[in-house]
């Protein structure tokens, strides 16, 4: 490990907390482009489970929402 990055690890400590969350973010990005695997965070990953769910349950964007982001997207 680099000098810089080790006295960057030291100042951690004294981040924020929103600045360290983004920290963790970018670093899981940079790991998935390197690795070709993304680890999904808590907030990611309690989403995912929330949609899953809702599809479970039935519960679907309706088709005029599913067309207005279609077109909003140029789809």
């Amino acid at each position: 490990m680099s000098p810089n990055a080790k006295k960057l690890l030291e100042r951690l400590s004294s981040w924020p907390d929103e600045d360290v969350a983004e920290l963790e973010e970018m670093a899981r990005e940079i790991e998935a482009r390197r690795t070709g695997v993304y680890a999904l965070s808590e907030e990611e990953w309690a989403d995912l489970q929330d949609g899953i769910a809702q599809a479970d349950r039935r519960e679907f964007v309706s088709d005029d929402m599913l067309a207005e982001a279609d077109k909003r997207h140029g789809i």
